[in-house]
Formats: structure tokens, sequence, C-alpha cells
């Protein structure tokens, strides 16, 4: 008996949900990851998150390698691929760790359809949150739409089990024994092979969460861990991460858990992947200012922590969360620009994007989703760095020059902006002014 183990966004074999599940059925299992030329097609030749992924699979041959067997890697469409390589194995059974996101549900179900037509099994484990679905729901059976409430009882049920390691390593001797392949190379798959970012390290920071709740709003320090590009990606278990903060700090726990929330929202409301959840909000008219667009992509805008910011996104692909909420409101609330161009541009420059989060960040920020912040609340930037950058520091690393006569101007007036917004706000939503 011979099963294939597919990895996606679980990058590791350590407790690997459905690694663990392919090795202890017994058989040989043969695992490989397909660079999925859907996804990869519309991204940039020189995106980073591809040279993270592609450094991440040659690491992960390697582990492989020590136990006799080898990670197979593969471009093109998995809906026509895994078929064809189950059958070229003869396999019974295709295991992956499941994906929630729109168009990893519509892929699997056409991968499944095929694979039951040649009756073999496609299944799928929980691996990248601690409660999926419809494991965390209010006592009528609907979905929560609330984080408090949601997060209450998601700390209710978590125990133990839901933390415990999956041990891989028991089962290992289960692996395919193979000569190793080699490993296709970015130019192969028309991809810039320069790394020009530099990626944070997976070592779990314990201090760092220990502290999390005093220093995580402050930009210019390291307060925060820098593990979500390593929990996009599956380089670290989610599951080790979350013991990690239950025992350390309930603020750093409480983030998890809205990373939870947030797929928890996709997976049920499909259409605020594209749309505003409350639907309401869709009849905002929005401001179509290319040039404001084209300053707030470039960190021009005048506000100097909101500039900061996006130099720090477009440097590193990375942006302190403190400063995320700054630079989207700014976006949404002061230019008035719909939350979708903050949205998609985010999705193109952030190492650590994930569809779920990124779109629930946004409308939170807009105004339009699920527990989001009122549409009148309008941060105002240099409240928000008088706050938490008082010494410019994180800024002058970011806007040399800022102070300086090179500096641009306030591209719009705070309070026009704001009296604006909410007046705008309370058309669309047919609200008395």
């Amino acid at each position: 008996m011979i099963s294939i183990f597919w990895h996606r966004r679980d990058l590791r074999i350590h407790d690997n949900a459905a690694l663990f599940k392919a090795l202890k059925n017994g058989g040989k299992v043969q695992p490989l990851f397909v660079f999925d030329e859907t996804i990869l097609s519309k991204l940039p030749k020189d995106d980073q998150r591809i040279v993270f992924i592609h450094q991440e699979i040659k690491r992960l041959k390697e582990e492989y390698k020590k136990f006799g067997a080898d990670l197979q890697v593969f471009y093109g469409n998995p809906i026509l691929l895994i078929p064809q390589i189950a059958e070229k194995l003869k396999a019974t059974s295709v295991y992956t760790n499941r994906d929630y996101e729109p168009y990893a549900l519509e892929r699997d179900q056409k991968i499944f359809e095929v694979l039951r037509d040649k009756n073999i099994e496609f299944i799928g484990a929980k691996d990248h949150v601690i409660f999926e679905k419809s494991e965390v729901l209010k006592g009528d059976g609907t979905p929560y739409t609330i984080f408090t409430p949601y997060s209450r009882k998601w700390k209710e049920k978590l125990n133990d089990f839901y933390l415990s390691s999956y041990e891989v390593e028991k089962f290992v001797v289960n692996l395919m024994k193979s000569i190793p392949t080699p490993l296709l190379s970015l130019g192969e798959m028309d991809f810039d092979n320069e790394k020009k970012i530099e990626f944070p390290t997976r070592i779990f920071p314990e201090k760092i969460i220990q502290s999390y709740s005093e220093t995580r709003d402050t930009p210019s320090i390291l307060g925060t861990s820098r593990l979500s590009l390593h929990l996009r990606f599956g380089t670290i278990s989610v599951r080790e991460l979350t013991s990690v903060a239950v025992k350390s700090n309930e603020t750093y726990l409480n983030e998890l858990i809205w990373r939870d929330f947030y797929q928890m929202i996709l997976f049920h409301f499909p259409h605020s992947a594209k749309a505003a959840f409350r639907s309401k909000y869709d009849r905002i008219n929005w401001e179509r200012n290319e040039e404001h667009f084209t300053a707030w992509c470039a960190g021009k805008t005048g506000y100097p922590l909101v500039d900061a910011g996006m130099r720090e996104l477009n440097a590193t692909g990375f942006m302190h969360n403190r400063v995320r909420m700054v630079v989207a409101s700014f976006l949404t609330k002061h230019l008035l620009l719909d939350w979708r161009w903050g949205e998609g541009y985010f999705a193109e420059k952030l190492l650590d994007f994930e569809q779920a989060s990124n779109v629930g960040g946004w409308q939170w920020a807009a105004g339009c989703g699920c527990d989001a912040a009122p549409y009148f609340r309008v941060f105002n930037p240099t409240s928000q760095q008088e706050k938490f950058d008082k010494t410019f520091t994180y800024i002058k690393k970011w806007v040399p020059e800022f102070g300086t006569p090179d500096y641009p101007n306030p591209i719009i007036e705070h309070k026009f902006a704001r009296e604006r917004v909410i007046e705008r706000y309370k058309k669309g939503l047919n609200e008395s002014i």
C-alpha cells in the first residue's frame, strides 16, 4: 500500500498532522510539494515569498534525506498533477492538511472528485489552526461573528489534547525510500532567485512573548515575535507556539485566537474575501484618487508614521502591527479609498500575507467587517505617533528626510478628512446626519 503526502502551507516534518496520519496508517508514504502555477502566475517575478518557500523546500528535502527518503517537487496545476502522480505511484490515498481559503477549497474539491473517480482517497487533517471550521460555535450552532465571545468559548474548549504534538518521528520508517531528486530551480519557474530581504528566524523568542503586552505597540523596538511568516507557511507548529503563549502571555494568545477567528469567518462567509462582511458598507461611495493611492503606497503622504510603515513594508515585506492599523485607517478613512485597494497592495507586499487575516484586518479598519472598529473612529496619525513613537526613532529609520525641506507636506488635512469620511459613511449607510 502506497500513500502520498502533499505538503502545502506546512513546510515541516515535525508535528505535522496529516503527515502523521499518513505514516501511522501503515504502508509507504511519498511526500511531495507542488509549486502551484495558478498562484505563481499572478505574482511578481521577484516575489520574495517564492524565494522563501524555495529555501524552505530545499531545507525540507535535506530533512527527508536523513531518513533515506525524498521530497519530490513539481511545478504545474495540482488539479492535474496530484491525480497523475497518484496513478503513476499506484497510490491508494492522498493525505494533506486542510486550507480554508476560497481558492484552496475549490481546488481541493476538484481534486477530491477526480481522485474519487479513480478510487483514491483524499484525506485531510487540521494543522495550521487550533480550532477550525465549526469547532467553536454559538449555543444555537451558528458561527460567532464577534471576537470576544468567540475567544471566551475558544479558551473554554482548549485543553492539552488540542496542543498535543503529532509524533511524526515515531513512524518515519514508513517513508518511501528513494534516491534524492534535483530541486527545480526558481529560474526554471521564471522567478528571480535573488534573496533581497532578510527572513526572520523561526526560533520562538520566549522573552519577547512574555513581555508582549508591554512591548507590542512600540514599532521602534523588537517587541513582537516576527513569527507570522513561519505560521503562514507552517515552518513552525501553531500547537507548539500556542503552548508557549498559554504559559507566557494572554495578550499574545489572543492574537493567535484572532488568527483562528478570521480563518473561521472566511470559511463560513467566503463572500467576505472580496465584499464587505456587512453588505450595507458596499454602498459607501469611495474616492478614486490614484495620486493619493500612489503617495500612500510610496510612503509620501506627509504623515510620518504612515510613511514609515509603508516604507518598512516596501523594503522588508513586513510592517509592525500597530502601524498596520494606522496605515489602513489612513487609507480608508483619511483618503476615503476602497479598503480592497489596500488589501490588494498588502497581499502583494507582505511576506506573511494570509488572506483571512489580511481581509479581516482591512475590513476591521474600514468598519465594514465583523466586529470591526466603528466607522466614526478615525485614527489621528499624529496622535498615534506621539503615543507610540515619541522620539521619532522608528520614523527617522524609515523616513530619513523627515524634518527637512525634502519631506512632503500632508496630502490631506486631518480635520477635513475626518469630517468628510463620517459624512460619507452616514450617507452611504442611510444614517441621519
